[in-house]
């Protein structure tokens, strides 16, 4: 069984940077992807961003060239790093992890971006 606790949300003006951290109460070798959603006031759950066991990524459309992940499987943890931010980027993120059997989620931060 593997925890996900998300931090490093907050409030910043557009133009600013945040970093996401998803840390793993296990280990998040097993986890074969991680990924990042976002769900913005009265919107849908949105894939954000994409992270293989082996480092491959991919991004939306959306955050392509501001937003990037990264996973330290020593420490647990994943990460997302977002610069550039716009006021559109606010949502409540939430980290992400698949196995072969087994799909988790964290409880989400907030993130707001302020014009």
């Amino acid at each position: 069984q593997v925890q996900l606790v998300e931090s490093g949300g907050g409030l910043v003006q557009a133009g600013g940077s945040l970093r996401l951290s998803c840390a793993a109460s296990g280990s998040i070798f097993s986890l074969d992807v991680m990924a990042w959603y976002r769900q913005a006031p009265g919107k849908q759950r949105d894939w954000v961003t994409t992270i293989t066991k082996g480092g491959s990524t991919a991004y939306a459309d959306s955050v392509k060239g501001r937003f990037t992940i990264s996973r330290d499987n020593a420490k647990n943890t994943m990460y997302l790093q977002m610069n550039s931010l716009k006021p559109e980027d606010t949502a409540v993120y939430y980290c992400n992890g698949r196995g072969s059997l087994n799909n988790y989620w964290g409880q989400g931060t907030q993130v707001t971006v302020s014009s």
